[in-house]
């Protein structure tokens, strides 16, 4: 639900609704149109009825929002989000390139790439300290040992870490070590796991899930931006959904960038890496989300893909990075060109 107010409306009568609303258990976001001023109302708001509010003569109209995401559209936010995380931007005309191996081996192995990837420009080092695997014999990640080595990496890089909560056992120490939360694809409807991540207000990277339609990632997005009062930064990943095509790992949905940007204000990366589950489709892929208009990639690199413990088969060489980066760079010129 949405108050518009009359531009005659003043601070204190604002106040007033404000005050009205702080015991519904309902979030509120205040908007600033070009000329108009508004109050957006997220939560359960089918109990509240418009009349309530137009009795006050400083309300201009009230507006009943039917998406059933509120925090993430753009209905309450008209305008793109851009974050300042650990003195990077994300969104906002910005192009913001994660990238590292699947999973964290040893230190020498992650030191190496993200010297390399930092080199090649890259803007945040991933890396997985803890694995959800669909075979239970396959390498799990070296847990909390995992994430030491990446804290080691950030420290001699200066490169910020993104790495993949599976558990809300861990979200104190995500949120005292980590720059970036990253949700994972198999828990993007965890819900108790997004409420608490939302509760830590740490930067959250939510993946679309292999089943999820867009929509769905949106709702989601919704249960962490409730848990932290709307002000934790969340950043959107298309990483590919599961179709009928057996070519490729999963199908990368392209057209999500587009479709999400007109629904959310918030930024949106594609993992091609994912997307397709094979290194030589990586660069392509890549390529097509910069042009499509993507806020940034995320990207496995692994210094000897052959011998990765997990999904070296979709990684490329930090070789290879530093060519996709010099192209990158010259789409990006173009699509901005282009904008203006």
């Amino acid at each position: 639900m949405i108050i518009v107010f009359k531009p005659t409306a003043t601070e204190s009568q604002i106040q007033i609704l404000r005050d009205e609303m702080s015991n519904q258990e309902l979030t509120i976001q205040e908007i600033q149109g070009e000329s108009t001023r508004m109050l957006g109302l997220a939560g359960d708001t089918s109990m509240l009825s418009g009349d309530r509010f137009l009795i006050h003569e400083f309300v201009e109209r009230v507006i009943k929002v039917s998406e059933p995401y509120k925090l993430a559209g753009r209905r309450f936010h008209p305008q793109d989000s851009s974050f300042d995380i650990a003195g990077r931007k994300i969104g906002g005309g910005a192009f913001t390139v994660m990238a590292g191996p699947c999973s964290v081996e040893n230190e020498a192995q992650i030191l190496s790439i993200a010297r390399d990837v930092k080199l090649s420009g890259a803007d945040f080092l991933r890396g997985g300290a803890f694995k959800p695997r669909s075979s239970p014999y396959s390498f799990q990640g070296l847990g909390l040992d995992g994430l030491e080595l990446l804290k080691i990496a950030r420290e001699k890089t200066g490169l910020p870490i993104v790495t993949e909560i599976m558990s809300q056992e861990y979200a104190e120490v995500f949120r005292d070590d980590v720059d970036i939360i990253q949700i994972g694809a198999r828990n993007m409807q965890n819900f108790p796991l997004l409420v608490e991540i939302g509760k830590t207000g740490k930067p959250v990277l939510l993946k679309r899930g292999p089943s999820c339609t867009i929509d769905e990632m949106l709702m989601a997005a919704d249960y962490i931006l409730m848990a932290s009062g709307g002000g934790c930064p969340v950043i959107l990943c298309e990483r590919g959904i599961r179709t009928f095509e057996p070519s490729t790992r999963n199908t990368l949905d392209l057209s999500a960038i587009p479709v999400i940007k007109k629904k959310s204000h918030l930024p949106v990366i594609v993992d091609p890496s994912h997307g397709t589950g094979y290194w030589d489709l990586v660069y392509p892929m890549a390529l097509a989300a910069a042009a499509a208009g993507a806020d940034g990639l995320m990207i496995e690199v692994h210094n000897q893909p052959d011998k990765a413990l997990c999904d070296g088969q979709q990684s490329i060489t930090p070789f290879l990075f530093n060519r996709l980066m010099q192209k990158i760079a010259k789409i990006r010129k173009i699509v901005t060109e282009e904008a203006i």
